[in-house]
This record gives C-alpha cells, structure tokens and sequence, in this order.
C-alpha cells in the first residue's frame, strides 16, 4: 500500500528574507527548520516547485503582515493552498518572549 506524504509549510515573512519551516503532515509529525531564502519572486517559486516535487500534498501558512500579500498571490497563483494566520492567534509559551523569525516559522 503506497502511503502519500504530506507537509505544512510555515513562512515568516519580512522584507528581504522569508525564515521557512516544514512540518510533517503525520500525527506528531517532525518539525524541520529549513533556514531563510530571499524574498524574491523567483527564490520563492524555485522553493515552491522543490517542494512540490518531493511531498503528495503541500500546505502554505504565514504570520499575517503588511509584507505577505504577494506571496499569497505567488503561492495560489502556482496552485497550492496558503492560509495567513494572526499573530494574535499563534500560540506562545509562557514566559517566551523572545522573537525571532526562526520560532515564528516553526510555530
């Protein structure tokens, strides 16, 4: 029985460099920082079709911002689902109150 993969996708967005995350789609799946890649259209679509080249099923999720309209545009453009998420509503530890672009991603 071939069993299909799937991933999440998480994007911190900024200016000039996007911090990028991978999540398992299994139950207790593993959570992979993958570093940052440049805010280019081009670098994104590259990223994109590699991903979509290894995994069934690709989500894309992001921090909402001033900053992420076009690759929302990007990414469904390509034909994959992105959701924008609050930052409001990303979940926090107690007592974390250190951002970074890498914890935004993973979460």
């Amino acid at each position: 029985m071939v069993q299909s993969t799937e991933v999440f996708v998480g994007i911190d967005v900024a200016k000039a460099r996007y911090a990028v995350a991978v999540a398992d789609g299994e139950l207790g799946g593993e959570v992979r920082y993958l570093g940052e890649i440049d805010a280019s259209a081009e670098s994104m679509r590259r990223f994109v079709k590699r991903l979509a080249s290894k995994y069934d099923f690709v989500h894309f999720c992001y921090e909402a911002g001033p900053t992420g309209y076009g690759l929302h545009r990007l990414i469904t453009s390509l034909g994959y689902p992105c959701a924008v998420d609050a930052p409001s509503l990303i979940p926090r530890k107690p007592g974390d109150r250190v951002k970074t672009n890498r914890r935004d991603a993973i979460a």
